[in-house]
């Protein structure tokens, strides 16, 4: 199916609020949006779009949509998103409290029978069930569903949102087409993965290093293989986005003694900011928070994120961190690393980085079972 014509069916049902976090399944339908909002589609629809940091967010947003309108607004995220809406769904959007209509449009990762990621395994496996619980009336696409079905769709869907009710679209893997779209840059020329390898180089060999979801932990993973041969100090959070730095800080918490390295992303800072105010609040000791900023999504298609807007090495010194730095280069990280060689302070260094990452670019060949094993018999001794 494509973007653009599931798109024009939202638009009929009087939808021109679209706001939602990235999924790579969706990504020729955020395009789409984007190319509307800009005033670049042959159809001539223009949607107001909004990237969230986070689902809940976004949802939030819907809601006030629907305040200033009276018109029902489209919610998107990934399935692994759903913990972050079940709050707002059940306490604003219920018929029981405010009575909002929803439209949700899901990207199915982990679906059963489907090969996938260990992270999505789960999630997927508890998608529907976790809507239907909601209360959410639960419908589901495929590259196979033909114009007709989604006319049908559409049809339901309208008689669902004047009844003020939620409802959910779940997208199967490859169910939307290419759209066209543009190359990304963001005008950087630090390659991330030099950047990562370089990060590790500075670190010392038995210091524990946690890095977020997505990309990065990829590429940690396969700069820290190659340059030392294994990747045992490293925690790679595979899921759980945004949480990273809070998962460092309870290791940390019980390991006073060691200094802990936190490998984040621009986009999963944003998703839960509130930790740095919360580490900042703590203080701890030989805590050094590294933000890899290429202000995108890029995990899950390149959408931007606000960090564009954001100097991350700001807020982190009004939250209280004590030192903060900003590299752009190898030679400015360099001196980062530098200048905390002997200070135990609380340190973030923002690495500023361009988009971009290998197309062969691997993920772990081990379980997250067998990585957490090994992380903690060399991390604990």
């Amino acid at each position: 199916m494509r973007a653009s014509y599931f798109c024009k069916k939202l638009s009929e049902l009087g939808i021109d609020t679209v706001s939602g976090v990235p999924d790579s399944l969706l990504k020729n339908f955020c395009e789409y949006l984007d190319k509307s909002q800009n005033g670049e589609t042959d159809d001539g629809i223009k949607f107001k779009h909004f990237t969230a940091e986070n689902e809940g967010g976004a949802a939030g947003i819907c809601a006030g949509a629907y305040l200033a309108t009276g018109r029902p607004a489209c919610l998107y995220m990934q399935n692994s998103g759903i913990g972050n809406v079940v709050n707002p769904i059940c306490s604003l959007f219920h018929r029981d409290v405010y009575d909002i209509p929803l439209l949700m449009l899901v990207g199915w990762r982990g679906e059963p029978g489907v090969k996938d990621e260990p992270q999505h395994v789960f999630q997927g496996k508890a998608t529907i069930k976790l809507l239907e619980d909601m209360d959410i009336e639960t419908f589901v696409v495929s590259k196979d569903t033909t114009d007709e079905e989604v006319n049908e769709l559409f049809e339901t869907l309208g008689k669902l949102l004047k009844d003020n009710r939620q409802c959910a679209v779940v997208v199967k893997k490859g169910t939307f087409v290419d759209e066209k779209s543009r190359a990304k840059t963001n005008g950087r020329d630090y390659v991330r993965e030099e950047a990562i390898g370089d990060i590790l180089k500075l670190i010392g060999e038995n210091d524990p290093v946690f890095s977020t979801t997505g990309k990065i932990s990829r590429e940690v993973y396969e700069q820290s293989d190659k340059i030392y041969g294994n990747h045992s100090r490293c925690f790679l959070t595979v899921g759980s986005m945004g949480h990273t730095s809070m998962i460092a800080f309870g290791y940390k918490a019980n390991h006073p003694e060691k200094r802990v390295f936190c490998i984040d992303g621009d986009g999963a800072v944003l998703m839960h900011m509130g930790s740095m105010a919360f580490i900042a609040e703590q203080q701890p000791e030989n805590f050094v928070h590294i933000v890899i900023n290429n202000n995108a999504h890029e995990s899950v298609g390149g959408m931007d994120t606000a960090a564009k807007h954001a100097d991350f090495a700001a807020i982190a010194k009004d939250c209280g961190y004590k030192n903060v730095y900003i590299a752009e280069n190898k030679e400015e990280l360099e001196k980062a690393f530098a200048a905390i060689e002997n200070n135990t302070e609380l340190t973030l260094i923002e690495v500023r980085v361009a988009l971009g990452a290998r197309d062969d670019l691997g993920r772990p060949k081990e379980t997250p079972r067998e990585n957490k094993a090994v992380f903690m018999g060399k991390v604990n001794g």
